[in-house]
This record gives C-alpha cells, structure tokens and sequence, in this order.
C-alpha cells in the first residue's frame, strides 16, 4: 500500500527512483573551454565565499543586464544548484508555499523538508508552469480560510516538466492576482534560453512586471554548465525588502555550507560572460533537442496520446489517458506503474506524473530528449565516445544518425503497440 500525503499524493520518496537529477544529461560533452576554465582553477588556495565571490556575482550581475533585468552584484547570490537556493528563500520567507500543477519535481519536497505545507495549482490548458489566475486566487483563499499562510507563489516561464512557455497575457493576470494577495513570487528561469523558435515564442519574467516581489532562479545547468558542475544564481529585488531578503537567504546558505566549489565558480562566471564559444555551442545544443523533441512528440500524439507541444527545453509531458484500456492489460493502472512499465520498455528515464504533483492515478509521464541521445560505441564496441557525441550536435540531420534513429524508433514502437492494442477489439 502506498503512503500519501494530505492531498492524496505519494509522500515524498515515491518509490525508487529510477532517474537522474531534475536537470538530465543532455547527451554532450563538455564545451573544451568550460573545461579549460575548471581545471585552471582546481588548485585555488581560497574556497568561493558562500553567496558567490566577486567575479560571480558580477557575471551573474551582467547576464541578467543583457536580458533587460537590472541586478547589482549586491543582489545577486549563487549556490551549488537551485535546490539549496529555494530551500533557503522559503526558509527565510516562511509560511505556506504554493505551486503549479504540474511542476518541477524537487519544487514541494525542498519546501516540505522545511516544514513548509505546499498547496498545488491547476495551471491552463495551452501551458504548464503558470498557475492559473483565477485558481490561485481561489486557492489563496481556502488556505487563508482553513488557517493557512501562503506567502510564496514558485512559477517557471519556461517550464519543467512541460516543456512549454506561459503566454505573456497569461503571466501577466497570474502576477496581478499574485500581487493582490501580497505574495512573494520565485521565478524559475532555467530555461528561459532554450526557445525552441525563438521567433514563434516569447518569454517575459515576472521581475519585469513585479519587480519589487519578485526573486529571480536560473540553475547554470539548464544550457550554461553540465549538471554535474552544481552552480545556479538568483536575483533579488533592488528594494530594502529584496536586500532583507538577500541578507536572510545568504544566512541560510551559510547555516547549510552552501557554497559553490571554486573550480565550479570560475566556470560559471566564464559561462554567464556569455563569451561567443558557450552561446554558440548553446544554440546549437537547443536546435538538436528541439528536433528531438517535435520527434518524441509526435510519436507521442500518432500513438494517441496527448501531449503539449514543446515549446523549450528538454522535456515532453504525455497524457497517456487515452491508452488506459492497452496499458491495463500490461498492468498499468496508475502513475507509479506507468513510470516502471515505459522506463522498462524504453530502456530510458520516464518519471510518473505523481513525481510533479500530479494526480497518482493520471496516467501521465515526463519523457526527455537527452537520453534519447544515448551513448555512442567507440570504434572498438564499447564504452562513451565524446568524439561521436560531437557528432551529434554538429551533424546536419541528427535523426537519422543510427543510434538516435534506433533510440526513436524503439520509442515509436512501444507507443505504436499501445496504439494497436488500445483499438484492437476481440471477435464477436
């Protein structure tokens, strides 16, 4: 029997755990300059202060410039990855915290292991990340009601788990009702650079509307750093509050020993100085997984399920509901199985819908571009070629280079079964 929480979810753990962090792989080696940047630095005498040191804050300080966010350095902290980051802006902001529904997996257990209660938003049809206005005003209002004390709305422009971007109209009523309930709003920006059409798309962040309420997160690894190099960044408001805020949150760091390593920190401040080698190889990074993503997504869809079209990043939320008759003669009934049977099949990560807040028993799952890279042979057989991987990013049609074109058609063909089984109907 499974444990739940007071909503009727998993409690946190969910089972085991079959996948990665929540920023995956993405399939590619390391930028040769990044690493360059990371071994001058390993022998550094003195440890990065926690907050971030000068070079840091003053990279982040500009990279958030360049997108039309003033940030002084003295505004501005770093940490070893977004976790500890929101850990620390919930613990020095207090009360209840609210967010969307789906979201980022790790969102509402970095609040609960505070003791923080997590309240969870239905978001609109046409995106995911952005709490629905007209829900979130309700919803702020039966905790108030019940006893509550919301005071932090966490939200993403450009979203985790669904690889999708809130209209700007959207955002804007969100932040409005937000702001009306005096919230504290946590923008997560990850991937605010990795429009798949940068020309079809706009991303707007709450900062620029809110400014005075809102605290910017962007985790390096969302196209700047590869994951295993922890280094995310925020950007508090320019107020006497978002100093306050800023003071409290550097306290917590430094209650946890959240530094960022000093070889780490080097590379960051080179990535966020966006010099011409990081934003080239990003470019070419977010063509390839966009690519990959309108492929799994429409394998998704001709199967029959649903799926919001992948407007960034590196993931695809499916709805397999429409499957529920074929996925029940596999023993799939529920989230958690859904989870076991794809990750199985596939040979890849497929975390549950239940992983995001959503409801355990949906049948709906966050499937990545990044594994579907996969490894390279070597020209012995075995092992992981960074040379093949190459390849990959800088090949002109990367579908149909043989293991990605292997990876989509093993896909195609689970899904396709699923299809096949859903509509077959037994003789009369």
């Amino acid at each position: 029997m499974r444990r739940t929480d007071p909503e009727g979810h998993d409690a946190v753990g969910h089972g085991p755990v079959r996948y990665g962090p929540h920023l995956p792989d993405d399939g590619l080696p390391v930028l040769p300059e990044l690493a360059a940047v990371l071994a001058s630095a390993a022998d550094r005498p003195q440890a990065e202060p926690v907050g971030g040191g000068p070079g840091l804050t003053a990279a982040a300080s500009g990279y958030w410039h360049r997108r039309g966010l003033p940030a002084e350095p003295g505004r501005v902290a770093a940490a070893p990855g977004a976790h500890a980051l929101l850990v620390a802006l919930t613990a020095a902001l207090g009360g209840d915290v609210l967010v969307p529904r789906p979201c980022a997996a790790w969102w509402a257990p970095d609040a609960r292991l505070l003791g923080r209660r997590v309240f969870h938003v239905p978001t609109p049809a046409e995106s995911g990340g952005v709490p629905d206005p007209y829900a979130l005003l309700e919803t702020v209002r039966r905790v108030r009601a019940e006893g509550g004390d919301p005071r932090l709305l966490v939200l993403a422009v450009a979203d985790d788990p669904t690889g999708t971007v809130a209209p700007p109209e959207l955002l804007h009523e969100t932040v409005e009702a937000a702001a009306g309930e005096g919230l504290h709003l946590v923008s997560d920006e990850t991937w605010r650079d990795t429009l798949h059409d940068p020309h079809a798309t706009v991303v707007l962040s709450p900062a620029e509307m809110l400014p005075e309420r809102v605290t910017v997160v962007t985790d390096l690894a969302g196209g700047l750093l590869p994951p295993a190099w922890p280094a995310a960044v925020a950007r508090f408001p320019a107020s006497a509050a978002g100093g306050g805020l800023h003071a409290r949150v550097l306290d917590v760091l430094t209650a946890l020993g959240a530094g960022v390593a000093a070889p780490v920190a080097a590379a960051a401040g080179y990535a966020l100085d966006e010099p011409e080698p990081v934003t080239a190889r990003r470019s070419a990074a977010v063509r390839l997984h966009a690519r990959v993503a309108a492929a799994l997504h429409a394998a998704v869809v001709d199967a029959g399920a649903t799926a919001r079209p992948p407007q960034a990043g590196r993931h695809l939320y499916a709805d397999l509901g429409p499957l529920r008759d074929a996925l029940g003669a596999e023993g799939v009934g529920d989230a958690q199985e859904l989870e076991d049977f794809l990750s199985a099949r596939l040979g890849l990560p497929a975390p549950g819908g239940h992983r995001f807040g959503d409801d355990l028993a949906a049948l709906r799952v966050r499937l990545s571009t990044g594994p579907l890279l996969g490894a390279v042979p070597d020209a012995d057989g075995g092992g992981r070629d960074d040379v093949g991987r190459v390849d990959v990013l800088t090949s002109p049609d990367p579908l149909e280079l043989p293991h990605v074109r292997r990876a989509l058609t093993a896909l195609g063909s689970v899904f396709g079964g699923l299809r096949d089984a859903q509509r077959w109907e037994p003789p009369r």
